[in-house]
This record gives structure tokens, C-alpha cells and sequence, in this order.
């Protein structure tokens, strides 16, 4: 049985730089950015707000859908957020 996927996008306020990534294991993944525990590109940019998310029953399915958003217009990124999160509410706390 192959495992279920997450994509996700982290922040560091409303409209600020987006990082979109993918992982089995969001609560995991989400709480090592809020510690600053990843180092590159999240850390530099102090990333730690989970912004948006979207379950895969496959993790293949879950890369391929990450690929496809990093080719988006940004302008597109935000409608996906503001979709599920109009807020740009940190959903960290919604998820553990």
C-alpha cells in the first residue's frame, strides 16, 4: 500500500514569499518549519505559517500536484489559498 501525500504552502505573513512543498506527514513537516528546523529556503525568509494544504491518497499524486503549483502564476497561488483560508489564518493549530 503506497502512502497518502500532503501539499502544502507556508508564509511569513499575507501576500508574503510562499513556499510550496510536499510531504507525508503534515503535522511533522509543518511543526519543523515553525521551529526553523529546515534549513534553505524557509528558514531564510522565516516561513512559518501554514497557509494552505491538500491531502493525496498517494504520494506520487501529491509530487506531481506539487510541480504543477510551483509552475503557477502567483496571482493563481493566492486564489488557492484565499480559497480554503481568506484569512491567510495560520492552520497549524487546525491540523494537530
Amino acid at each position: 500500500m503506497e502512502k497518502s501525500g500532503w501539499v502544502y504552502i507556508m508564509t511569513n505573513c499575507r501576500d508574503g514569499t510562499l513556499y510550496i512543498g510536499v510531504t507525508s506527514n503534515l503535522i511533522t513537516r509543518a511543526s519543523q518549519h515553525r521551529a526553523g528546523e529546515t534549513k534553505g529556503f524557509t528558514q531564510r525568509y522565516w516561513l512559518k505559517q501554514l497557509v494552505y494544504f491538500e491531502r493525496h491518497e498517494a504520494i506520487v499524486d501529491a509530487l506531481s500536484r506539487e510541480k504543477v503549483l510551483k509552475k503557477w502564476r502567483r496571482a493563481w497561488k493566492v486564489a488557492l489559498i484565499e480559497r480554503m483560508n481568506p484569512e491567510w489564518h495560520d492552520l497549524y493549530e487546525s491540523i494537530v
